[in-house]
């Protein structure tokens, strides 16, 4: 298509009319006494006072300047016709307007919301401009009947229900790829938790879609809380915040990886609304140091149903004496290394960073860099962006899991184990010469509920980002019958009984003879999985997770 040609009528120094030329057709935006009918259309509705007046269109600034005159303030224009608003200069004289100028209704919409949480949530008042409908209906019509309905319907106050009325609460769920979701959302439905999910990819957070059907969610299914895990959702600059805030609707953040390397992108992550639980208890004094009021350990837990004794074998699935499955970190490392671009000093000393930071007490490399090494600490807070430091504190983090791990699966070499994972692990033993066998990454919905228990003796190893709890592995491996010979966490005294319930390893050294040991001695191995197993079953499923979030959230909010 060719591009327009924008004239101006003007008169006495006041446009009266655009003519629009295009591929030999000519068009006016307004006609005969276009200002006047213009500004007709703001006197024959005159917006409340308590209200956001919303023009559709710039058209001749006639009805802009009639809305300014007749009330208050603020006001917002939408309007995508850049060629017509050059010409015009509307933009630049009237800077105190809130200039909408989204391509597409849903990224309008968003942009108007995000501008009305700004002003107190007051409704919204909708002028429409003929010369604008007739332009595109499928984005001004589209609009006009949205901001109508809300100014209809009363948004703010129906999404201002009272909470928590009713047992079991009604959640609101954002959902993606992660694989903790299909755990919460079977648990939801064999608890009888009304659930409802809105689904979100990470190039959607904040966009208009997202936003739409979350409003719309609050509406029709009336949740007593938002639940996300690892803030999936929450946009870095606060919008989603804000709007919870406005709707008065609490959420419950599951964070099941460490919160600080996730938390430090955000600006506003601190409400009174926000529940923040976390399956690492060692998290709880750094969390509430950030400001948070509501802070509560949620350990993780495994789904019972989905990992369970008799699972069928998939076609062509190993077996061995001694087992490994997990990632080397070796890609990870080098991701977040090309990501951080650390100083040429940081760079040569990294690796012996790491090495300290996995040895030492500190629970964050933050503070061992603090308290350890002042000037890396230093060098850490110069780089320029958030991201930069972001991925510096997690290289470090995931170079010491890759030493500590390397080291613990060293001692089942001898054992000649079966080491499930990325392409990491034949370099990083390209050099070994014991025999041992190599298989590509395993599903862990698909593969892992057969394989565990088909091997003798399955390795744990703990990611340093988590030196005082336990992850997944230490839950799922009883469950579906499977011996897991698991390094020692403070945390895991807490969940089962080391030596009866769980065998540990206290130190990487230690794992070639333990593993060695249970090879030989069955039946010790089946005592172990079997107490192990009862107690997974009465404590640490996630039925009992989500009703002990629920019942947080009931007590806090209710």
């Amino acid at each position: 298509m060719t591009t327009a040609r924008i004239d101006l009528l003007q008169q006495d120094g006041q446009l009266q009319d655009v003519v629009i030329t295009q591929e030999g057709r000519t068009r006016r935006m307004a006609g005969r006494q276009g200002r006047e009918r213009e500004a007709a259309l703001v006197q024959d509705a005159l917006p409340p006072a308590r209200s956001l007046p919303v023009l559709l269109g710039a058209g001749l600034g006639a009805a802009l300047e009639a809305v300014l005159q007749a009330h208050p303030g603020p006001v917002a224009v939408v309007d995508k016709e850049a060629d017509i608003l050059a010409a015009t200069g509307l933009v630049a004289q009237y800077p105190q307007v809130a200039w909408v100028l989204d391509a597409t209704p849903e990224a309008a919409l968003a942009s108007l919301t995000r501008w009305q949480m700004a002003h107190g949530g007051a409704p919204f008042h909708p002028i429409a401009l003929p010369f604008y409908l007739r332009q595109d209906r499928s984005h001004y019509q589209v609009l006009a009947d949205r901001l109508a309905a809300s100014q209809v319907h009363n948004f703010w106050e129906k999404a201002r229900q009272p909470r928590f009325r009713n047992w079991p609460p009604r959640i609101l769920g954002v959902t993606s790829q992660y694989f903790l979701m299909g755990e919460v959302q079977a648990a939801c439905t064999r608890l009888g938790v009304p659930l409802h999910c809105i689904h979100i990819e990470d190039q959607e957070i904040g966009a208009g879609r997202f936003m739409e059907e979350l409003l719309t969610a609050v509406l029709e299914f009336k949740p007593d809380f938002l639940f996300t895990i690892n803030h999936l959702g929450v946009d870095r600059e606060g919008v989603l915040i804000s709007l919870l805030e406005q709707m008065r609707l609490p959420m419950a953040s599951w964070f099941v990886d460490n919160p600080h390397l996730i938390l430090h992108l955000y600006q506003q992550v601190v409400h009174p609304l926000t529940a923040i639980f976390t399956w690492d208890r060692d998290n709880l004094p750094s969390l509430k140091a950030l400001g948070f009021e509501h802070v509560h350990y949620l350990p993780l837990g495994t789904d019972a149903h989905r990992f369970r004794p008799g699972a069928p074998a998939w076609p062509g699935m190993p077996r061995a004496g001694a087992s490994f499955v997990g990632n080397s970190m070796v890609f990870k490392v080098g991701h977040r290394l090309r990501k951080a671009r650390p100083p040429r000093r940081l760079l040569l000393e990294y690796r012996n960073l790491a090495r300290e930071f996995g040895a030492s007490d500190c629970r964050g490399v933050l503070e061992f860099l603090q308290e350890q090494h002042p000037d890396r600490y230093a060098d850490w807070q110069a780089l320029p962006t958030a991201e930069r430091r972001l991925a510096l504190e997690a290289m470090l983090t995931w170079e010491a899991t890759r030493q500590y791990r390397v080291a613990c699966v060293a001692g089942i070499l001898p054992l000649h184990p079966l080491i499930c994972g990325d392409k990491g692990w034949p370099i990083l033993f390209r050099h070994r010469p014991e025999p041992w066998t190599w298989h590509p990454e395993l599903s862990y919905y698909d593969h892992l509920p057969a394989f565990y228990p088909a091997q003798a003796v399955n390795l744990n190893t703990t990611s340093k980002q988590m030196k005082g709890a336990v992850n997944q592995r230490v839950f799922d491996c009883p469950a579906c019958g499977a011996f897991v010979l698991t390094d020692m966490r403070e945390q895991l005294a807490d969940l089962f009984e080391p030596g009866t319930e769980v065998a540990v390893y206290e130190h990487p050294d230690e794992v070639e003879s333990l593993a060695r040991h249970y090879l030989t001695h069955p039946a010790e191995r089946l005592r172990i999985v079997a107490a192990a197993r009862a107690r997974v079953l009465a404590e640490h499923t996630y039925d009992r997770r989500i009703l002990a979030l629920c019942e947080q959230m009931q007590a806090t909010f209710g």
